[in-house]
C-alpha cells in the first residue's frame, strides 16, 4: 500500500491506460481523483471497480486544456480529499487526426498542442501549491516524441516532445521543494489510440519487429507510473522513461 493516504490526479482516467493507472493507484491505497472529458460511461465503469475493491475516487469532467475548467477540478478534489495532493498524472491527450504538414491549419495544430501541452501545464500550476515534498507529478510523452511519430504525427509528436522538455526543466525547479517530475514514453500499447490511429497491419508488424514481440498492455504502463510516483523511485527525477518493449532505445 505505497499509497495509502495520498491524494492522486489522474487526468484522462477512465479508459485505457488511465484506467489502468488508476486501478493500480487505487490498488495501492491512494484515493483517485479521475478526470475524463468525453467518455462518462467508461469513467464511471473505472471508479465502479475502485469502489467495489473499498477504494475512494471521484469523478470529474472537466477539459483540462481550459484554465476555468481546471480550477473547477481542483476545487472537486479539495472539497473531497482536502488540501494536498501527492500524485499528479497528467495523462489527457490525443492525436486528433493524423495531418500531414500540407493539411494541417493554424487551428489543428493549437488544438493538438492544447490537448497533450497546454493541459499538463495548466494542470500542474493549478495542483502544485497542493503538493508537498516527497510529491510526484508523470507527464505522458510518447515514443513519437523521441522519434517524430509515423506519417502525418507531426503535430502530435512535436507536442510530446515539448512535453519531455517541459518535464526536464520542471524537475529543476520544483525539486528542492522535494517534488519530482517524470514522463513516460509509451511505443505501442493495445489501446483505442492505436485502434483508431494505426492499421491493423501497422500493428503487426511493430509487434513483430519489437524485441518482446508483442504490443504493451495498459498495465505494463500503470506498473511503471506507480514506480514513479512512490517512494521507490524517490531520486529519480527529470527522465522520459520509454515503455515500448525495445522498439525504441533512448
Amino acid at each position: 500500500m505505497r499509497f495509502a493516504d495520498k491524494v492522486a490526479i489522474v487526468t484522462g482516467g477512465g479508459r485505457d491506460i488511465g484506467r489502468a493507472v488508476s486501478l493500480r493507484l487505487a490498488g495501492e491505497g491512494a484515493k483517485i481523483v479521475l478526470n475524463y472529458l468525453n467518455d462518462a460511461t467508461s469513467a464511471e465503469a473505472t471508479a465502479d471497480e475502485i469502489r467495489a475493491a473499498g477504494g475512494k475516487v471521484l469523478v470529474h469532467r472537466a477539459d483540462v486544456s481550459r484554465a476555468a475548467e481546471v480550477d473547477g477540478l481542483v476545487a472537486a478534489a479539495r472539497a473531497a480529499f482536502g488540501d494536498q495532493v501527492h500524485v499528479l498524472v497528467n495523462l489527457a491527450g490525443g492525436m486528433v487526426a493524423r495531418k500531414t504538414l500540407e493539411e494541417m491549419d493554424e487551428a489543428f495544430f493549437d488544438t493538438v498542442m492544447d490537448l497533450n501541452l497546454k493541459s499538463a501545464f495548466l494542470v500542474t500550476k493549478a495542483v502544485r501549491p497542493l503538493m508537498p515534498a516527497g510529491s510526484a507529478i508523470i507527464n505522458f510523452s510518447s515514443q513519437a516524441g523521441r522519434d517524430g511519430g509515423g506519417p502525418g504525427a507531426t503535430a502530435y509528436a512535436t507536442s510530446k516532445g515539448a512535453l519531455l522538455t517541459m518535464t526536464r526543466a520542471l524537475a529543476k525547479e520544483l525539486g528542492p521543494h522535494g517534488i519530482r517530475v517524470n514522463a513516460v514514453c509509451p511505443g505501442m500499447i493495445a489501446t483505442t489510440f492505436h485502434d483508431t490511429f494505426t492499421k491493423p497491419e501497422v500493428r503487426k508488424n511493430v509487434a513483430g519487429a519489437t524485441p518482446l514481440r508483442r504490443e504493451g498492455a495498459s498495465e505494463d504502463v500503470a506498473a511503471v507510473v506507480a514506480f514513479l510516483a512512490s517512494g521507490d523511485g524517490a531520486f529519480v527525477t527529470g527522465i522520459g522513461l520509454d515503455v515500448n518493449g525495445g522498439t525504441f532505445f533512448s
